[in-house]
């Protein structure tokens, strides 16, 4: 027989409060726009008008009008977020990518970032201007690409599309992918054979 699992209660994550380090400004519009300003920059998000944010005594806490499901979990995800904003403006986001490949190069001019990935032509990306991306390129090192920023969000989806371009394959593991990363490997086919 299933038990029915108890859904009252807080949401764990939604419930904590934030705290806001020194040098943080976070204001609250009345269309419920959240401004948080810092010495890194400054970030905007608009919050459901059903969660509350109360700001005092150097931390911000939000609350629910009840415990539905989709309250439940804006909750969290609200609190997610504006934690996320906090930390990127006071003390910011670093992402590093290693090129693993024969002949794999970046290199960083500006906002420019130009790749050479094994294939007939360079791949060129413009990064956004609240990203900083700077290259490193040692004797008997993968090249590396490093990117800084105070939006997670946006440094995210920034990284994940330069993995895209040159994904890491499982046999020789070539491709670009996160310093730290584990890419599972497979046996080729003449290890198979034998």
């Amino acid at each position: 027989m299933l038990r029915k699992l108890k859904t009252k209660g807080m949401s764990r994550i939604g419930k904590l409060p934030i705290s806001l380090p020194a040098g943080v400004q976070v204001s609250v519009s009345e269309g419920n726009l959240v401004t948080v300003k810092g010495e890194k920059g400054t970030l905007q998000q608009q919050v459901n008008p059903d969660i509350k944010l109360e700001i005092s005594d150097g931390h911000i806490t939000l609350s629910r009008p009840s415990d539905e499901r989709q309250h439940r979990s804006m909750h969290g995800l609200y609190r997610s977020l504006i934690a996320n904003m906090v930390k990127g403006v006071s003390e910011g986001f670093k992402i590093t990518q290693e090129l693993i490949g024969v002949g794999y190069k970046a290199q960083a001019t500006g906002q420019l970032l130009e790749l050479t990935l094994g294939y007939s032509h360079y791949i060129v990306l413009e990064m956004p201007p609240e990203i900083s991306v700077t290259t490193v390129t040692e004797r008997g090192k993968n090249p590396t690409i490093i990117m800084t920023s105070c939006d997670k969000q946006l440094i995210g989806q920034v990284a994940a599309k330069i993995r895209s371009f040159r994904k890491p394959e499982p046999y020789k593991g070539k491709g670009i992918r996160f310093m730290g990363e584990e890419v599972r490997r497979k046996a080729g086919k003449a290890a198979a054979e034998k």
